[in-house]
């Protein structure tokens, strides 16, 4: 059995929006008028990136230009490097207690080099016991072949893993491949809602 934490919206949080990536970063909030196919673009731009077929330098250009250069390349960068908003109050503890209990822990993320760097700076990511990211696995959820990969890595049927994630699409693949899957809600108290699943399947 291993539980596995996606880090984004359950470990640690993070900026939800373009304007609050602003706002984190001091940077202002402009006015933009994308064409039609501006979300599309800018989410394929990301899903690059955190695939590992870009840097974050190609990545910080390529969202200036899809901006326009409202936003210029070191503007863009600093959002970027603010996107990271800091643990969750009482994760480190739940990941502390897993291991003390002899959980094996784990996550499974999709983020960017540059993110990573910093997530493995923060106590709750440090401590777990296996930490897998989509740039280094060439795979980024909910694409099914990420959890397949996961499995093999870590020598496990799907019926042995316990997975937080907040968003749904994330969940669904999981539970499709047979994962225990419990969907987190990344406004809330994030390690009491974690508690609360574990307590339920019965392991913390």
């Amino acid at each position: 059995m291993i539980v596995c934490f996606d880090i984004g919206g359950v470990l640690v949080r993070i900026c939800r929006t373009w304007e609050e990536g602003c706002r984190a970063a001091q940077v202002p909030v402009r006015p933009f008028e994308g064409d039609a196919d501006h979300l599309d673009r800018k989410r394929s731009l990301l899903a690059d990136l955190q695939r590992g077929e870009i840097d974050d330098a190609t990545f910080h250009r390529r969202l200036s230009d899809s901006f326009d250069h409202v936003w210029s390349v070191e503007e863009v960068a600093r959002i970027d490097s603010a996107w990271l908003r800091g643990p969750y109050p009482g994760t480190s503890e739940v990941v502390a207690d897993l291991r003390r209990a002899g959980i094996a822990t784990a996550c499974l993320s999709n983020t960017s080099e540059g993110h990573w760097r910093s997530l493995l700076t923060y106590e709750n990511v440090a401590g777990l016991g296996s930490r897998h990211a989509s740039h280094l696995m060439g795979l980024v959820k909910p694409d099914p072949r990420i959890y397949a990969a996961f499995e093999a890595r870590m020598d496990l049927r799907p019926s042995e893993i316990v997975f937080f994630d907040d968003l749904q699409s994330n969940i669904d693949s999981a539970v499709d491949r047979g994962w225990r899957a419990v969907r987190i809600d990344h406004e809330g108290d994030t390690a009491s809602q974690i508690r609360t699943a574990l307590d339920d399947i019965g392991i913390l």
